[in-house]
């Protein structure tokens, strides 16, 4: 502990620890009260070695991929049938000492594409992707490929959210979720 400038230690006596508030030897003065029992010379405590672990969700998309659409000015927010489309959202991680040890570790993130159907016999189904996290990556592009009569699609308009669970670890040990997120809506169509 620092005294007017000058160094100086406090250290039990070797069989005995002294009262809370006396000094530990006769003569060194000591500034403040003292803890009530001192288990080293040099005990630090931190509550907050790893610190918090956070993520965000952005950049929800749906895309089709046909060369040739159905009108020229079509977007690629209207899909056929059985035209090849990919949704995706991007995680992305803070880069604290604790997120980087989850990402080393291969902390599971499952992503719930919802798709929620308007109108008569458009229907309403969900498309699950599980990746799992690699050392120094903190920012991941989730992404799902496929038709939409293989997601369970009919013809109609469509509301995309997408949901994320982080966690758990890939691991005997990894036994808890360590985060939600939720991002919507996009929407679209197929014909």
């Amino acid at each position: 502990m620092a005294n007017n400038g000058q160094a100086t230690l406090v250290a039990p006596a070797p069989a005995t620890v002294p009262a809370l508030g006396t000094p530990a030897s006769a003569g060194i003065p000591v500034s403040g009260p003292q803890a009530p029992t001192l288990f080293s010379g040099t005990e630090t405590y931190s509550y907050n070695i790893l610190g918090p672990s956070s993520f965000t969700l952005t950049k929800l998309d749906v895309a089709g991929s046909s060369a040739v659409p159905a009108a020229l000015s079509q977007s690629k927010y209207i899909v056929a049938l059985d035209e090849q489309f990919t949704v995706s959202v991007v995680i992305t991680f803070d880069q604290s000492p604790l997120t980087s040890l989850l990402m080393c570790l291969g902390t599971d993130m499952k992503v719930d594409f919802g798709f929620e159907g308007f109108g008569k016999g458009a229907t309403e189904t969900d498309v699950d992707v599980t990746y799992i996290t690699t050392e120094g990556q903190f920012a991941y592009l989730i992404t799902y490929t496929g038709t939409p009569r293989k997601a369970g699609l009919t013809p109609g308009f469509y509301q995309l959210a997408a949901t994320a669970t982080i966690g758990p670890v890939t691991h005997k040990c990894g036994q808890h979720i360590l985060g939600y997120g939720y991002i919507g809506e996009i929407r679209f169509q197929v014909y």
